[in-house]
């Protein structure tokens, strides 16, 4: 009996443990209970139908429906749904960059950042592409990739109706209608539409190349560049116009070649309303009116508008003439005289004058023929006022000016340029006497 009642005792304690224990099925039931509880407490935003259990919250998502943004920053404007927003943003202001890379060393001014920047790092890329796996380290990057498989342009310009993929793309677009450029270069002072632009540009002044071609070793600033360059080695032009099928290797070239068909001039002169094709002819025609002429030939001294200009002339000085013609062999100092050349094997004579039916190859020979149709002299003497139909003719009656006391004035200068010295040598030769005499100029001065 006394052994019995020992037993009961020794087990009443685990009796009473066991009453106390939560069974799974009693967990389960608390935690309903609970969420039941948070439920009745919970706020229900009728636009979306969405619960939250903090009125803070609710207000918050609220603003997302309302568009309503009361915090501003105090610096440029800029309203916020969110505090937190109001107060990352305003780091761009003050520079502070408190979260950094541990790796690198690199700041950022949102944790948000430095938690995409730590993906360099890793390697890790959470986005996947459905459509051909391709992998992301951002959503938004994910987002936009997206756009190449279904074509879409969400961006629209209100001023011109171009489209884009990327909502930077189209802000940077509008500064070119704006004029707006607020990224300057702190070395030159040269402003730009794009941070990307500017950043690439800055490679000009440190002088950095990090993309280099494998065929040829050729370096190059931008990744884009390359890219172009290595079509001159694999011949490929993707860009087709629809219209006449000509091709292209880059895409800029096509969309200026398309305003042929179109007849769009989108680039105006301020000063006399000339339109152009491409904003590098505008820049071109405006030293017209500033009369810049800033590449000059450090062996005549003789100043063009355009370097491409300078480069040609320089074949005078350096007899080379780099464009053959692959039909007689005959070679050419500038390409636009080749392809006039060209013109005389094809036997094409588009340029006809109306008043006598004599044909030219070249529209500027037929503009020269009319002069003697119109008696138009444009070119004037300005030391006697002597006037002319051609600059050629201009240019050989000025050396009767600028003649030498006891030479011929048939004296005309050709020049030559020694390569082991930076010196020209200027001849003067008489076609009558087939004499000679050269004065040397040296061009360090």
């Amino acid at each position: 009996m006394e052994q019995h009642e020992s037993n009961q005792t020794t087990q009443a304690p685990d009796v009473k443990t066991k009453t106390c224990q939560s069974s799974p099925r009693q967990e389960q039931n608390s935690e309903r209970q609970n969420q039941n509880e948070q439920k009745e407490d919970s706020v229900t935003w009728d636009e979306c139908g969405m619960h939250f259990f903090e009125q803070a919250s609710f207000e918050e998502h609220m603003r997302i429906d309302t568009e309503e943004k009361p915090f501003i920053c105090s610096q440029c404007g800029k309203s916020f749904t969110v505090k937190q927003k109001l107060e990352a943003h305003l780091r761009i202001h003050t520079g502070e960059k408190p979260f950094t890379c541990p790796q690198c060393g690199k700041s950022f001014t949102q944790q948000g950042q430095l938690n995409i920047h730590m993906r360099s790092h890793t390697g890790e890329k959470p986005f996947i592409c459905p459509q051909c796996e391709m992998c992301f380290t951002q959503q938004g990057y994910l987002k936009r990739h997206i756009r190449t498989h279904t074509g879409e342009k969400p961006f629209t310009c209100p001023q011109c109706g171009k489209s884009y993929k990327v909502k930077q793309s189209l802000e940077s677009h509008l500064r070119v209608h704006t004029g707006e450029k607020p990224f300057i270069c702190p070395q030159c002072g040269k402003g730009f539409t794009a941070k990307q632009c500017l950043k690439s540009h800055m490679s000009i002044h440190i002088g950095e190349k990090p993309f280099t071609c494998s065929i040829c070793g050729m370096s190059f600033t931008q990744h884009q560049s390359l890219k172009r360059h290595m079509w001159t080695h694999t011949g490929e032009k993707p860009f087709i116009c629809p219209e006449c099928g000509k091709s292209f290797a880059v895409k800029q070239s096509l969309e200026s070649h398309m305003r042929i068909h179109t007849g769009e001039k989108p680039f105006s002169c301020s000063v006399c309303g000339k339109s152009f094709t491409m904003k590098q002819k505008l820049e071109r025609h405006m030293k017209i009116h500033t009369e810049e002429k800033p590449f000059t030939c450090f062996v005549c001294g003789k100043s063009f508008r355009i370097k491409q200009n300078l480069e040609g002339h320089m074949r005078v000085h350096t007899g080379l003439k780099p464009f053959i013609c692959c039909e007689c062999g005959k070679s050419f100092t500038v390409k636009q005289s080749l392809e006039s050349h060209m013109k005389l094997h094809n036997e094409a004579t588009a340029f006809t004058c109306s008043e006598c039916g004599k044909s030219f190859t070249v529209k500027q020979n037929l503009e020269n023929h009319m002069r003697i149709h119109t008696g138009e002299k444009p070119f004037t003497c300005p030391q006697c006022g002597k006037s002319f139909t051609q600059h050629v003719h201009l240019k050989r009656h000025m050396r009767i000016h600028f003649d030498r006391v006891g030479e011929s004035s048939l004296l005309s200068p050709v020049y030559t340029i020694h390569p082991d010295e930076v010196i020209a040598v200027i001849a003067y030769q008489d076609t009558h006497q087939l004499s000679e005499e050269s004065d040397v100029v040296n061009l360090f001065i």
